[in-house]
C-alpha cells in the first residue's frame, strides 16, 4: 500500500502546536540571552545554538533581532499583566490590602530577575523598542485599577489621609522593589550589603509595605 505524501504529513494542529512550542522556545532562550547581554551584546547565533535550532528559524518565526527582542518584552511584560489580573484585594481592609499588595510586586520582582534586566535594559534604549510594539501600547495596567479602589477605600474609611495618585504609589512600590534587584551590585559593592540575600527578605518586604502604608497615612506630615 502506498501512503501519499499528503497523508502522511501531520495534522494541521499538530504543526501549529510545534510551531507554538518551538516560538516558546526560542522566546525563553531569547529572554535570558537580551538579559544577560543586553539588546546590542546579545547574539542570534548564541540563541540559535542553545536551542539547536538555525538563525534562519528564528527569523521565519519573528522576522529579525528587533522584532525578537519586541517579542521577548511583550512575552516578559504580558507576564506582569497576568499577575497583576490575578491580585484579589477587595475583600481586605485598605491598610492590609495595599500592604498586601506591595509584599505581592517585592515577590515578583525577586522571583522575576531577567524581567528587571530587561527593563533597566530598554531604559538605557529610551523605551524605542516598546513603542514600536502596538501590544504593549495596548496591554493597559490592571494593577493601576486596584491601586485606585484601595485608595478610594482608604479615603471613604478615613484609613488613608494623603491625597495619593495611583500612578504615583505604584511608581512608590515599584521603585522599592526594582532597586533592590536592579543595583544589587553596585549597592553591595559600595555598602557591604546584599540586598537580595535571603536573610535580608524578610525585612525589607515589610519595609516596602510599611513605606507605603506611612505615606498613605500621612506619617511625618504637619497637620
Amino acid at each position: 500500500m502506498t501512503v501519499s505524501a499528503a497523508s502522511s504529513r501531520p495534522p494541521a494542529a499538530e504543526r501549529q502546536r510545534d510551531a507554538e512550542r518551538t516560538k516558546a522556545e526560542i522566546l525563553e532562550v531569547a529572554q535570558q540571552e537580551f538579559a544577560r547581554h543586553g539588546y546590542a551584546g546579545a547574539r542570534v547565533d548564541e540563541i540559535a545554538a542553545r536551542i539547536r535550532t538555525t538563525k534562519r528559524m528564528i527569523y521565519y518565526y519573528f522576522g529579525g533581532k528587533e522584532r525578537l527582542y519586541i517579542a521577548v518584552l511583550e512575552k516578559a511584560y504580558a507576564e506582569v499583566r497576568a499577575m497583576e489580573r490575578t491580585i484579589e484585594v477587595a475583600h481586605l481592609a485598605p491598610v492590609e490590602a495595599i500592604r498586601t499588595l506591595a509584599e505581592l510586586t517585592f515577590d515578583h520582582h525577586d522571583l522575576h530577575r531577567d524581567f528587571i534586566k530587561l527593563v533597566a535594559i530598554e531604559n538605557i534604549h529610551h523605551a524605542e523598542h516598546i513603542r514600536k510594539s502596538e501590544a504593549l501600547a495596548n496591554l493597559g495596567t490592571p494593577v493601576l485599577d486596584v491601586i485606585s479602589r484601595i485608595l478610594d477605600a482608604g479615603q471613604h474609611s478615613g484609613d488613608f489621609v494623603t491625597e495619593a495618585d495611583a500612578i504615583d504609589v505604584h511608581m512608590l512600590i515599584s521603585s522599592f522593589c526594582f532597586f533592590r534587584v536592579a543595583n544589587q551590585h553596585t549597592f553591595g559593592a559600595l555598602f557591604g550589603r546584599d540586598m537580595t540575600a535571603p536573610e535580608h527578605r524578610d525585612r525589607l518586604r515589610r519595609m516596602v509595605g510599611d513605606a507605603v502604608v506611612a505615606y498613605l497615612r500621612g506619617a511625618g506630615t504637619d497637620t
